[in-house]
């Protein structure tokens, strides 16, 4: 379930005293800790993913990079690129990250809800503007995403887990959403 080695379930079930909901929590942040750890290594080796509807009307094109070709060439690791594609193809995202967002769409952005609101106070529109484009980016973003097969989840938290599972730096680096006569 969380993509750990039997000795850290161990560790964490005996740190939890066997509470099962606690020890999963406790997991999942020991591997956003490692995934903070792997993040800043270098992922320049990786596959090109593609999906093709059926029917032929949609596709997409991804690139999903790690750290060595070893890995690459997982069934793991393949299929991550898979899923990610399928999400592609159905959630329809623009960019990869908020980082990837233009500035000037971010003001675009900010522009459309301030005239939304005019006449509420300051720091209101502040509080407001903030939880917009949150919802915006979770939208447009891919990363930010909900996750179509677990909504519960993120498309940042898959890779996360995958990162977990692979032992290795994970990145989207980019993709293209191809629809017949768009």
């Amino acid at each position: 379930m969380t993509g750990a080695g039997m000795m850290e379930i161990k560790e964490a079930l005996a740190e939890t005293n066997n509470d099962k909901e606690k020890t999963i929590e406790l997991l999942r942040k020991k591997g956003a800790l490692k995934l903070g750890k792997k993040a800043d290594r270098v992922a320049k080796e990786g596959i090109i993913e593609t999906y093709i509807h059926p029917g032929g009307r949609m596709g997409v094109l991804l690139e999903l990079n790690c750290e060595t070709d070893f890995v690459a060439r997982t069934d793991a690791f393949k299929s991550l690129a898979k899923e990610v594609c399928l999400h592609v193809a159905a959630a329809n995202p623009l960019y990869v990250s908020v980082n990837d967002v233009p500035a000037e769409v971010i003001e675009k952005e900010k522009e459309i809800y301030k005239e939304q609101m005019k006449g509420k106070p300051e720091d209101v529109i502040a509080k407001i503007m903030e939880g917009k484009l949150a919802k915006y980016f979770e939208e447009v973003c891919l990363l930010e995403q909900p996750y179509v097969k677990n909504p519960d989840i993120k498309i940042k938290d898959l890779i996360g887990e995958a990162v977990a599972k692979i032992g290795e730096n994970v990145q989207i680096r980019r993709f293209t959403r191809y629809v017949l006569g768009s």
